[in-house]
């Protein structure tokens, strides 16, 4: 898709930009751009995404880059509720399993992902069509001090279990804020990891999530909530 509006030139522009979309429809924006709304998600995952990245001009080449690559900006979008919750944790970037040695949390994808976001709430209820739901009030979130620590300490623990042979143990029982969970459109999709005894196996890949506990406290900490 190529976005219908030129990169903002500014956070300012950009962030004006979002919350003037506060209050449309999914299918207002669909209509106004040209395009069929989906019956469902399922088969179409990230469409929202894509629908709001035309709107507001994101101009990432790949998905290493940050959407706002020239802002050093992320987009999330983010479903809620009735209660405008959360409904499920939000995906940060796929995680490598292998040439992890000497990597180090400054310099990682993950935090370079969640260094600033701009946060696109979309009403989730599933009574609701997908046309008919509502686009929320945007935010721009960069983590606190605290929050880095914690979000730190929760990537350097799983990182240090991929590297050490581990990935296969890493359970939801791992890291606060962040956590790591398989991501591949099905279980015949293998990607290279490292065993327990140092060599090379195929494993399910993985993606880092923030949890939907942490996203909750974003939204209502700004006030969304």
């Amino acid at each position: 898709m190529n976005y219908l509006f030129n990169p903002p030139k500014n956070k300012i522009t950009l962030l004006a930009r979002s919350q003037a979309l506060a209050g449309f429809t999914i299918g207002n924006l669909a209509s106004l751009a040209g395009l069929v709304v989906p019956e469902n998600l399922k088969k179409n995952k990230g469409w929202i995404g894509k629908l709001i990245e035309l709107y507001l001009g994101a101009n990432s080449q790949n998905k290493a880059e940050q959407d706002f690559v020239h802002l050093g900006i992320e987009l999330k979008t983010i479903p809620i509720d009735s209660s405008g919750n959360p409904k499920e944790s939000t995906f940060i970037c796929t995680a490598s399993l292998i040439n992890n040695v000497g990597i180090s949390w400054k310099t990682s994808n993950v935090r370079n992902k969640l260094s600033s976001i701009l946060w696109v709430p979309i009403e989730s209820n599933t009574n609701i069509p997908l046309k008919n739901r509502r686009i929320g009030i945007s935010l721009l979130w960069r983590p606190s001090l605290r929050e880095d620590i914690m979000l730190r300490k929760d990537w350097e623990e799983i990182i240090n279990m991929i590297i050490f042979g581990q990935v296969n143990y890493i359970n939801n029982f791992h890291g606060m804020l962040l956590k790591l969970q398989p991501k591949a459109l099905n279980k015949n999709i293998l990607t290279k990891g490292i065993g327990d005894k140092g060599e090379n196996i195929m494993t399910i890949p993985r993606s880092f999530y923030l949890r939907k506990s942490f996203t909750k406290i974003i939204l209502s900490n700004n006030h969304i909530v």
